[in-house]
Parts: structure tokens; sequence; C-alpha cells
């Protein structure tokens, strides 16, 4: 993994943002953010990140919040959705306002171990490992109701493809425009 660790302004999380963690930086937090082959470090806290993240892709942290609640019913440590259309879903692993939460990309995780009762191994897509303090039952508990939003939010994209296609198309396969033609003067 390249590290470049150099403090940046301006991110906003991508597909290949693995995690964003706080780090004491001086007498301030920062966030540290670690890529699938890149690390930076912003002068921003991880929930700016996320809330700014969530703003890029056209939505506020709230709205986002808001749909996962009304989706899943989640409201506390509630995963983001920061941009359903490109996978992008990220999920704390404790209160958001808590000064040591950290997100997770829900997409790249792909293990995850007991380390003790207080501590989870995680494993990301980039084989890369990192020991968070997290009781495993709590990991897999978010790791899953991020899975449940993520399930919830696609059937909802594709109910909406399927009744957009019957809106738009008759039995026999002809547009509505044509089917509309042949009732039209000439």
């Amino acid at each position: 993994m390249q590290n470049n660790q150099g403090i940046i302004e301006e991110y906003e999380i991508t597909p290949h943002t693995l995690m964003v963690a706080p780090l004491n930086y001086g007498s301030k937090i920062y966030a540290r953010i670690i890529e699938m082959e890149d690390e930076f470090i912003s002068p921003f806290k991880p929930l700016e990140i996320i809330k700014k993240s969530c703003e890029f892709f056209g939505s506020s942290y709230e709205g986002r919040r808001q749909g996962t609640r009304q989706l899943i019913n989640i409201t506390h440590k509630a995963p983001i959705a920061i941009d359903p259309t490109s996978s992008i879903f990220f999920f704390p692993t404790t209160s958001p306002l808590r000064p040591q939460c950290i997100w997770l990309s829900h997409e790249h995780v792909v293990a995850y171990d007991r380390l003790d009762p207080k501590h989870t191994t995680v494993t990301f897509r980039n084989k890369q490992t990192i020991d968070m303090e997290v009781s495993y039952s709590s990991f897999e508990n978010q790791l899953h109701r991020t899975s449940f939003l993520k399930t919830k939010l696609i059937q909802r994209i594709e109910e909406t493809k399927r009744k957009s296609f019957y809106l738009f198309n008759d039995a026999s396969g002809a547009k509505a425009s044509e089917v509309m033609s042949k009732y039209l003067p000439r």
C-alpha cells in the first residue's frame, strides 16, 4: 500500500474508500482516510467527512439518516447510504457523535474476527487488517444492519424500475407512445 499520508483539504468518499477513522492531531481530531491503495489525513473530523460526502452525492447526512430510519427503522448508530448508485454504504462503530467513532465501508469488509471481548480484527478487500476497539457482536450487528439497508434500498430501486417498465410498455411490448399513435388523427 502506498502511503502518502499528506494532509488534504478536500475529500469526498469514493468507491475506493475503506475507512474514515479519528486521528488525534495535537489537541484536535482529524480524519485518517484509508483507501484501497492510499492513505490521507484530513483536518476535518470523520463525521464531517461523512456529512460532506452525503452532500457531494446530492443529499444531507440528516436526509440519509431519515432514509435509513424509514427503510429499516434504525435510529441509533445508523448505517448511511452515502451513494447507493455506486454502492457506497458506510456504518459507524459507535455513536457518530463520539470522538472515537470509526466509519467503515460495507463493500470492502471481507472478514472480521474476535480479538478479545472488546476488540475485533477487520480484514478489507485489499487484504489490509485493522484491530478496532469494538466488540465482535457489535461489529457484526452493524455489518448486518448495513446489509439490510442495502437490500431494502436495492429492492425499492428495482421495484421502481419495474413500475416504470410497465408504465411505458404494454403487455405486447409496444411502447405506450406507439399505442397512443394508433388513436391520433393522421
